[in-house]
């Protein structure tokens, strides 16, 4: 197998082909694609699927072709659609960290060390990465597993390995957030620059939130294993019932009658609802799904529609523009004319015009404010004057 001479090459030559390879990914799981069909998305130039083969991107099965599984599990990785979870990847990148930690520690040569803390660097945002990939991808097989998988023994055993896996990407959060907060002081201070606070904040902020996320997923995973519990020893029970029935010894084996009979209620008894939620894929790839669709609005049209209730005009009077003015003492202002004369202040207030009634307690009110906000403004003596009971001392302008 011969392969790209250059990015540049393999660019174009995707390009090239993307309605072929496009159509090829989007029905990988669907249908085996027939070699005459792709020969048409290529323009019937057998060479060019030729040279698809020949550079490794597409494979022949026959009459049969798919995309090579290098090819696939980048289009996958890319698109964030991949469903296997390989976790020996953080495990592995975590040792990659740590042994180079060693070596930027040991050398001297500062170009070395500086290529150390480069793949540091990389490893740490591509473990952020994987991880939270990884929990996106639990949950997403958890769904599709309990919806999809008619296989009830299989469908648990899915779930039972999943919450392995869910408890893996857990020890290793776990151990990665050791690792940067309290396992590696000497490397982290002594390489901490800008771009690496920032990334160990980002690591740290991807990391929490997939530990919310795991915890929200081993709540799912308990909910529908209990299910599955649920449903199956209901089958049993149901299954044990038909053999007896379809042999005519339910009555003789059993005493159905006398529980029956004790049981008036069971007719009125609330049943435990167990709503299945359909995933995406199967409605959109199975054709009696979408059968069962289209009855489905077909009823809804023929369902009659009621007209809403209109609200009553909205009066006039409610739509008036209203305008409430409301005068108010302005302390500044009064500062200001009362420097310009040569009265005292207490005097000054009680003969001022305010343009609204003021009385007599909010004038003394005025008087105390006037003096202590402006005190530096104002000379206030030590003779004192009384007037309606009020004592007050003689404040003039400076």
């Amino acid at each position: 197998m011969n392969t790209f001479n250059d990015i540049k090459e393999l660019v174009s030559t995707l390009k090239r082909e993307e309605k072929l390879i496009a159509e090829m990914f989007s029905k990988r799981k669907s249908i085996d694609y027939k070699y005459s069909d792709a020969i048409e998305l290529v323009d019937s130039d057998e060479g060019r699927l030729d040279f698809l083969k020949d550079r490794g991107v597409i494979r022949e099965n026959g009459n049969y072709l798919e995309l090579d599984d290098y090819f696939l599990e980048f289009f996958e990785q890319i698109l964030d659609v991949n469903e296997e979870i390989n976790l020996s990847y953080i495990d592995e990148n975590i040792k990659n960290i740590k042994e180079n930690i060693d070596y930027f520690l040991n050398e001297n040569n500062e170009n070395r060390r500086y290529s150390y803390l480069k793949f540091i660097k990389k490893t740490l945002r591509k473990i952020g990465i994987i991880t939270f990939k990884s929990v996106i991808d639990i949950r997403r097989n958890v769904e599709n597993t309990f919806k999809n998988e008619a296989n009830y023994k299989n469908k648990q055993l899915k779930l039972q390995n999943l919450d392995e896996k869910r408890t893996l990407v857990k020890r290793l959060i776990e151990q990665t957030l050791h690792l940067v907060t309290a396992e590696e002081h000497t490397f982290f201070n002594r390489a901490l620059d800008e771009e690496l606070n920032r990334i160990i904040v980002d690591l740290k902020f991807q990391l929490r939130e997939c530990s919310h996320n795991i915890i929200e997923i081993e709540k799912q995973i308990i909910d529908y294993l209990n299910q599955i519990k649920h449903q199956g020893e209901f089958l049993e029970k149901l299954r044990k019932l038909k053999y007896l029935k379809d042999h005519f010894t339910i009555e003789a084996e059993t005493d159905i009658k006398q529980l029956l009979t004790q049981q008036n209620q069971v007719l009125f008894e609330k049943r435990i609802s167990e709503p299945l939620n359909l995933s995406l894929d199967f409605i959109r790839n199975d054709e009696k799904a979408f059968e069962s669709i289209k009855k489905m609005a077909k009823k809804q049209k023929d369902r009659k529609l009621f007209q809403p209730e209109i609200a009553d005009r909205i009066s006039d009077d409610f739509l008036e523009n209203k305008t409430e003015e409301e005068i108010m003492i302005n302390l500044e202002e009064i500062r200001n004319q009362f420097s310009a004369t040569s009265d005292h202040l207490f005097n000054f207030i009680m003969n001022y015009d305010f343009r609204k009634p003021v009385d007599f307690s909010e004038r003394v009110t005025l008087f105390c404010q006037v003096s202590s906000q402006y005190e530096k403004d104002l000379k206030v003596e030590d003779h004192f004057q009384t007037h309606n009971g009020v004592e007050f001392a003689l404040v003039y302008p400076k």
